[in-house]
Parts: C-alpha cells; sequence; structure tokens
C-alpha cells in the first residue's frame, strides 16, 4: 500500500500526525536538539519511559507515550551510540525502525525529523537523499500508515528534503 510522503517546515512538537520520531541516542536520554524540544514541549516523563527500556541498539527504536503532547506515541529512533556519531547505514537502519514500531501500533501517520545532522554531524543533503529513499522504498510494506512526513526546523533542511523527493519522483 502506498503512503503520501510530505515535507514540511515547522516544529516537530506541533507536527499534524498521530506520533513524531526523535533522532535519539542508543541510551535515550534525551538532551537538546530535537529530543531537547520533544522534552521541553511534552514533560520528563517521555524521557523517563524512553531510558527505562534502553539501552537499544544502535539503529533500532522503540516507542513511548507522549507526554502531554497530544500525539499517540514518540518513537525513539538510536541514530547514533554514545560517541554521538552516525552513518548513513545507521540513518536507515533507524528510519526502517521507526517504520515498523509506526505500523506495530497501527499508526496512520508520523513525523520525522532530519536523522544526525544536529550533534550527529551528518550533512543535511546526504540525510534528505537517504532519508527520502528509504521512506519511499519501504511503502510496499506499510500497512496501516497513509502518510510520512519529514519536519524540518529550516528552510534550508526543508528545501534539501523537497529536493530529494522531487529527485526521486522523476
Amino acid at each position: 500500500m502506498a503512503f503520501e510522503i510530505e515535507i514540511v517546515k515547522g516544529d516537530i512538537t506541533r507536527a499534524d500526525t498521530d506520533a513524531v520520531v526523535n533522532a535519539a541516542n542508543n541510551h535515550l536520554w534525551m538532551g537538546s536538539g530535537v529530543a531537547g524540544a520533544i522534552k521541553l514541549a511534552g514533560g520528563k516523563s517521555i524521557e523517563e519511559q524512553a531510558i527505562a527500556k534502553g539501552p537499544i541498539f544502535p539503529g533500532d527504536a522503540i516507542f513511548t507515550g507522549a507526554g502531554t503532547l497530544r500525539f499517540k506515541a514518540i518513537i525513539h529512533a538510536a541514530v547514533m551510540g554514545q560517541d554521538l556519531r552516525t552513518s548513513d547505514k545507521l540513518i536507515r537502519q533507524a528510519t526502517v525502525s521507526s517504520l515498523n514500531v509506526a505500523e506495530q501500533l497501527g499508526l496512520g501517520s508520523v513525523a520525522f525529523p532530519a536523522f544526525g545532522t544536529g550533534v550527529g554531524g551528518f550533512p543535511m543533503s546526504a540525510c534528505a537523499f537517504l532519508m527520502v529513499h528509504t521512506v519511499d522504498a519501504y511503502q510496499p510494506l506499510a500497512k496501516s500508515l497513509k502518510r510520512v512526513q519529514f519536519c524540518l526546523f529550516d528552510e534550508y533542511g526543508e528545501r534539501l528534503f523537497r529536493e530529494a523527493l522531487t529527485k526521486l519522483r522523476r
């Protein structure tokens, strides 16, 4: 079953999806960046639930409640280990693991940030290409997902993800 892929600029904690994905480390503590924004907006209970389920292997994902946020779940994808470094392999694995969790939960929609481009130091253009292609390749496996959104914090990220999606569709 095919789903819609959307690119938007905005605050992921306000996404119009059933769940959002947190770009996490494998111990699941929520420091800065996307994780910090989710914890600030939804409360410390999100981090407490996540840490209780960790540590996990880099590339894996788990879910927690959403605290005071309106989402059905927060999906925590371990894009990096304790060294805070990521790779194309980990970004691909974490993206697929997140989609698998969304499907296991029967979610209709999920919003992703740009994995590993903050503290992980991964180039935004490479991330956009990898994540858009990985999500697109997942479509034949989708049963519940109707919409996958990439929610980018700034215009630069939004433009690169939009370009990656446009090239894919050619």
